[in-house]
């Protein structure tokens, strides 16, 4: 299994590569919170319809234990998906490092923090 390690994940977002960064977790963990950029999908059907064989892939879940990823790598390899990666770490590691994620749960912490935070005052 070929993967990609944080530091040049974010290279290749900040770059703006061309790649597809898969979210291999359920719809609403998706919804939530997940790294900027990354599509998803409701099922294989759907991925396979939608991914070029030929473009550059990269799947990733919620932390080092969890194993979606690692079923949807294995998955889109059976089915000639050929330059595929997966990152390990997941957002779980993504967010450790403090690097940007997007999602419901996000700008809701968001707006919480600007909420409670002290305004400077208005002159």
């Amino acid at each position: 299994m070929s993967t990609i390690t944080r530091e040049e994940l974010k290279e290749k977002l900040d770059r703006g590569d061309d790649f597809k960064l898969v979210n291999c977790l359920a719809d609403w963990m998706f919804r939530a919170k997940r790294i900027p950029g990354s599509i998803h999908f409701e099922d294989l059907k759907h991925a396979l319809e939608t991914l070029n064989c030929q473009e550059e892939v990269i799947v990733y879940c919620s932390n080092r234990g969890c194993t979606a990823s690692v079923l949807v790598y294995q998955q889109l390899r059976e089915h000639g998906v050929q330059n595929l990666r997966r990152y390990a770490g997941g957002i779980a590691d993504w967010e450790d490092a403090g690097y940007p994620l997007e999602g419901e749960r996000v700008n809701q912490r968001e707006e919480k923090r600007t909420t409670n935070s002290p305004r400077a005052p208005v002159r």
